[in-house]
């Protein structure tokens, strides 16, 4: 799709994430609940999904408070968990790095699992043009947005969500929405198959460290059947050359 003008390119970029919200308004409530059951203020749990915008880092984080951790023990877990953000911000580096200054920091802090999903592959066939950026920042304010307004939901509804509701079950839905569509030849349909493997395995492992062991594995396994495949084209395309030639 090629778009006539930033504003157009933005506005698609809100629209493209929509639907993926009934994935993290659940997750957001839950982190609200969460947080106001452990006796924070209204404020202070707003306070710390600003801060933070990371429901995975943020969830543990409540968890290890709770748990009476060391706030050295928080501080390193929430890095490890969002060690994943170094792999997509140089993803997508080359298509965003000519961005102003002014502009490169609100990227990083709007950055978010559904926004990079929706925007590398879009990035990389190249239809966005030079509006990509107007493009990612749609999605990405449109799922910050959705997120804040979804723990501050959380943070004033409090027990009165009831547990029927099962609101956890949607979370793992919105990142199946998310891997699917990025499921598009051998190197990503392995890279998806053994992070998941690993990730069931060292699902036991501390710190949450088999989200980080897990992400590095498919990215590994996805590179080398990637190179392992160009190796065999090129094979078969010098096979092929050398019968041609008489």
């Amino acid at each position: 799709m090629t778009y006539r003008t930033a504003t157009e390119a933005f506005l698609n970029g809100v629209r493209t994430l929509i639907p993926l919200t009934p994935g993290v308004v659940p997750f957001g409530l839950i982190t609200g609940v969460m947080a106001i059951e452990m006796g924070m203020s209204p404020g202070m749990s707003m306070g710390m999904t600003l801060l933070f915008y990371s429901g995975s880092a943020q969830l543990v984080a409540l968890q290890l408070l709770q748990n009476g951790a060391l706030p050295v023990t928080i501080v390193v877990t929430a890095l490890i968990i969002n060690l994943r953000f170094i792999m997509y911000s140089a993803s997508l580096a080359p298509h965003l790095h000519h961005l102003p200054r002014r502009w490169t920091w609100p990227v990083s802090y709007l950055l978010s699992d559904q926004s990079y999903a929706l925007c590398t592959l879009k990035f990389s066939s190249g239809e966005l043009g030079r509006f990509a950026p107007h493009f990612y920042a749609g999605t990405a304010v449109a799922m910050w947005l959705t997120w804040q307004l979804s723990v501050f939901a959380g943070v004033y509804l409090g027990a009165s969500i009831p547990e029927t509701w099962s609101l956890s079950f949607a979370v793992p839905l919105s990142f199946l929405a998310l891997l699917v569509p990025g499921i598009r030849g051998a190197a990503s349909l392995g890279a998806a198959v053994t992070g998941g493997l690993i990730a069931v395995s060292a699902v036991s492992l501390p710190y949450n460290l088999g989200l980080v062991t897990a992400s590095l594995g498919g990215v590994i396994a996805g590179l080398l059947i990637e190179s392992t495949g160009k190796k065999n084209l090129s094979s078969a395309s010098a096979s092929h050359v050398e019968r041609e030639t008489p």
